[in-house]
């Protein structure tokens, strides 16, 4: 027996808070079936009655997740971890970092190859507490929907369906949950040490012309600044090259560019002012305090050795109430990579980079926000490796007046 059922491309997006930051998780789907694919609550009747406008609904602690419980907590003996790798040094714990759960095999259920997150709640010399529970089974969340292209009427003889949400959750959303101040060590002894040791000035003195993340990600990224700044603003483009993805509708906007070489910036044509600085060595910024309305800084934040000094710097450039914009993807240098940002998962870096607005102290207003799923563009020389466009992770807050 067979029926038909109609398919589209779809955006889905999870809605939520935490300590006063709002988060949003963002995922196209090129392909869903109506009939087959599972959507919570009452979107399953709403969306393929929509013509393109967001549907949502709003759903309790627990709903789409499974409830915190006191049993996911289990005090493990550090002997009965598996930390030790095929290639490469022992795993290293550091608590309030997340790890994947076959490191605990054999353990609280947990079976060998599970690679669901698990927290490191606290550890000594003997003892290590862990906790299993997904990271927003105690938040409400709003998950919304629309529909991007309708693609027609399928011939339907069963397969697999997909559960859209859990899809979400499982690539990590709610690893980007920032924790209680100090409960998580990021800023180990190591964590900002890098593979290459050399002055970056050797190692951008030679300019590189070229994107480092695909159209797509690009056109994210610059809609994301095309929602957070204005007309007619005063924008430092921090960390910047030969482009600033900035949107082509924000003609007007007053750009001054500090990067590492002088041939990228004076190919910048969005660039009013150039500075070239080495911010691993000064970070001190060469700027007035609050002359700038918003500041910008795409796919280079993970090569910052002092980044907290840098958003503090930030904040004083920055005029009161003004958005500070950090965006990376999962595409860098690896060499010149901070160590740190190596060892986390993709959604937790974004948590790494909450925690440097935290410790600077001068930010207010915090948000995050992922997108993936999105597919590669036909023309790019990745796109035969590659299915997926870059993703794209942003992290953004207020100068505090």
């Amino acid at each position: 027996m067979s029926m038909t059922s109609e398919q589209a491309a779809i955006e889905l997006r999870i809605d939520w808070e935490h300590a006063g930051t709002r988060h949003c998780n963002r995922q196209y789907f090129e392909k869903i079936n109506f009939w087959r694919d599972i959507l919570p609550g009452t979107l399953a009747q709403k969306l393929p009655a929509s013509d393109g406008d967001w549907v949502s609904e709003s759903f309790a602690p627990g709903e789409l997740v499974a409830p915190w419980s006191e049993r996911n907590i289990h005090r493990l003996k550090r002997s009965a971890l598996k930390l030790t790798r095929r290639h490469g040094p022992p795993i290293q714990l550091f608590r309030g970092r997340h790890y994947p759960r076959y490191i605990a095999a054999g353990s609280a259920d947990i079976f060998p190859g599970n690679v669901q997150p698990l927290r490191i709640l606290a550890l000594d010399d003997d003892a290590v507490t862990i906790d299993l529970n997904h990271p927003l089974s105690r938040m409400p969340l709003t998950v919304a929907a629309r529909i991007d292209q309708r693609l027609g009427a399928t011939g339907e003889h069963g397969g697999r369906c997909i559960d859209l949400v859990t899809e979400l959750f499982d690539a990590g959303a709610g690893l980007e949950i920032l924790h209680e101040p100090g409960s998580t060590d990021y800023f180990t002894a190591d964590a900002f040490t890098r593979m290459d040791p050399r002055a970056d000035a050797q190692f951008y003195s030679k300019a590189r012309l070229v994107q480092h993340i695909d159209s797509t990600a690009i056109a994210n990224i610059s809609a994301l600044y095309e929602r957070l700044l204005r007309p007619g603003m005063r924008v430092l483009d921090l960390m910047s090259s030969w482009v600033s993805h900035l949107p082509d509708s924000l003609t007007d906007l007053q750009v001054s560019g500090l990067g590492m070489n002088a041939e990228e910036l004076a190919q910048n044509s969005r660039l009013g002012e150039r500075v070239v600085q080495d911010l691993n060595t000064r970070p001190g910024l060469p700027f007035p305090d609050g002359g700038f309305d918003a500041v910008i800084c795409s796919v280079s934040v993970e090569y910052l050795v002092e980044p907290v000094t840098v958003l503090r710097e930030l904040a004083r450039v920055l005029k009161p109430g003004a958005p500070a914009i950090i965006t990376f993807s999962d595409r860098w240098f690896p060499t010149k990579a901070i160590a740190v940002w190596n060892d986390l998962h993709p959604f937790e870096r974004v948590a790494l980079v909450q925690e440097y607005f935290r410790a600077a102290g001068a930010f207010g207003s915090m948000a995050t926000e992922t997108i993936r799923g999105y597919p590669r563009p036909g023309d790019d020389k990745y796109v035969s490796q590659l299915h997926h466009s870059d993703p794209v992770f942003a992290v953004w807050g207020r100068a505090a007046g």
